[in-house]
């Protein structure tokens, strides 16, 4: 993308130049002035002056200080509308008709570990080979909703979220079981009862750094089981297990991938959880946020069997 940078400041009232939409709207899309500043290949003071003209122009505030970025503000979100049709014309002037229908930019989300590996990635995936030209950037995270998405346009999250401005989806459950490596049960016993289950050490999270409550299912199932090995990544919980330190409590699509994994007890530990999609509503006018997150859906149904405990995973073409 070519961009202008004039550091001429147009009077109060007067028509946006296209540049200075343009520039906003890769502020808008990432929340944060030096990420937009490094897509643009401008300076970060740049883009600055930039958003303070067409502010200036506007007549208004477009953004406003949030936790972690910036925020749209009324007239921001009117901005970015007008900013997406500036951009829609500029693809479809520069390129063929075929040019015009690819999707491209950059989409930004967040999921926990799993669900990152297993559902967003293989998606992911299966939309680039349609459209090369898109990028997605997934940060790994095991967390509730946030209030102020700033530079996210899509947040998986396990449990139902309590969110403002944004849209929640139900995307399907997973289960979660008790499982520990055949190695580690030939040295220490198969425990066949709860009761024998609380002599063994737990793999899991860690306690005081688990912020989502529905995953504190071990500390309320069976509380008398001495902590082994926590992190707060699943991998390692996985990995952990694996390796013998102890009996983890496990995604069940993680744990079945593994043949020296053996599952303890299912009918007494067999916790279901939803996992939930929480999308800026901003956001799901894009094209390309829109695409992804039907993508993500078409995973989730794909591998619904294998969450479920139910079944090998299956990918999406």
């Amino acid at each position: 993308m070519c961009i202008i940078a004039d550091m001429t400041f147009p009077p109060a009232g007067t028509a946006p130049t296209p540049d200075d939409l343009l520039i906003f709207l890769a502020v808008a899309r990432t929340g944060r002035f030096t990420t937009a500043a490094e897509s643009l290949g401008l300076n970060h003071t740049t883009v600055s002056r930039r958003i303070a003209a067409l502010e200036k122009a506007l007549d208004g505030r477009l953004l406003a200080r949030a936790l972690g970025g910036w925020e749209l503000t009324e007239l921001g979100l009117r901005a970015r509308t007008a900013a997406e049709g500036v951009e829609a014309a500029v693809t479809l002037l520069r390129g063929s008709e075929d040019d015009a229908q690819q999707l491209s930019g950059v989409v930004r989300m967040s999921a926990t570990d799993g669900f990152s590996a297993y559902i967003a990635a293989p998606a992911v995936a299966a939309l680039q080979r349609r459209h090369p030209l898109l990028r997605v950037e997934i940060v790994t995270v095991t967390r509730r909703a946030l209030q102020h998405r700033s530079g996210l346009d899509i947040e998986i999250v396990v449990g139902e979220p309590q969110v403002h401005r944004a849209e929640s989806i139900l995307l399907g459950y997973y289960n979660l079981g008790m499982y520990a490596s055949r190695r580690y049960l030939q040295g220490h016993g198969t425990p066949t009862t709860i009761a024998e289950l609380t002599e063994h050490p737990l793999v899991y999270f860690v306690d005081s750094m688990l912020q989502v409550d529905d995953l504190d299912a071990p500390r309320r199932l069976v509380p008398a089981m001495r902590e082994s090995l926590s992190s707060t990544n699943v991998f390692v919980h996985v990995e952990g297990t694996r390796a013998g330190a102890g009996i983890g409590f496990l995604p069940c699509f993680m744990a079945d991938q593994h043949a020296d994994l053996v599952r303890l007890l299912p009918k007494e530990f067999q916790e279901r959880l939803p996992y939930w999609m929480v999308v800026r509503s901003e956001s799901l006018r894009l094209p390309a946020v829109a695409a992804l997150v039907g993508m993500i859906r078409a995973q989730m149904e794909s591998f619904s069997a294998a969450l479920l405990g139910d079944g090998r995973p299956s990918h999406v073409d």
